[in-house]
């Protein structure tokens, strides 16, 4: 969590509110949110998770830290909240391509106005992969469920286009991870 909070620390500078799409165990939620505790926190995902989030915050006690809604991006809709910022943390490469698609759907539609969408995981680029682990982490995933696979940036960075997200930032992150960070824009991205 360290690497991804040093990049958040500088990234969410200035945000008050930010929602995680599949907050997971809620681990990241608590650490960035007891960093920069002016920044309200809305955890989300599957209702199977919550359990284990609501620990994490229970024993963090944070206030900034809101408890998980049920949040499925197949069947989500926008509730008319609009956030500063939207996160997600190894997701994307086990979702659908259909589910990322409406994750990056759903992130136009919750961000604000130059708000960021900060996604973190492996990625390729160019349907290359960076190195021989994430090629065989991508082979893995695929016996495991052909809908799940390491996404490619240049794909995601069309995508984002499409819902007015512009791919401005790429981190590189502890073992072979990226953390790319998307600005929504006014109008569809133009080149």
């Amino acid at each position: 969590a360290a690497p991804i909070l040093g990049v958040l620390q500088h990234e969410l500078r200035g945000c008050s509110t930010l929602f995680e799409i599949g907050s997971g165990t809620g681990q990241h939620a608590v650490a960035v949110a007891a960093a920069l505790p002016g920044l309200e926190w809305q955890t989300s995902d599957l209702e199977q998770s919550h359990a284990g989030i609501r620990a994490w915050i229970e024993d963090a006690r944070l206030e900034n830290v809101l408890a998980p809604t049920a949040f499925d991006v197949l069947t989500a809709k926008s509730d008319g909240m609009k956030y500063d910022a939207v996160f997600s943390a190894n997701t994307a490469h086990i979702m659908s391509y259909v589910a990322v698609c409406r994750m990056f759907e759903l992130a136009g539609t919750m961000l604000r106005e130059a708000g960021i969408f900060c996604l973190y995981g492996p990625f390729s680029r160019g349907g290359a992969f960076s190195t021989p682990s994430n090629e065989a982490f991508d082979a893995s995933l695929r016996a495991r469920s052909d809908a799940m696979g390491i996404r490619d940036l240049d794909d995601l960075e069309a995508l984002g286009e499409q819902h007015r997200l512009q791919l401005d930032r790429l981190y590189a992150m502890p073992a072979n991870n990226l953390l790319a960070v998307w600005t929504r824009t006014s109008s569809s991205c133009r080149r």
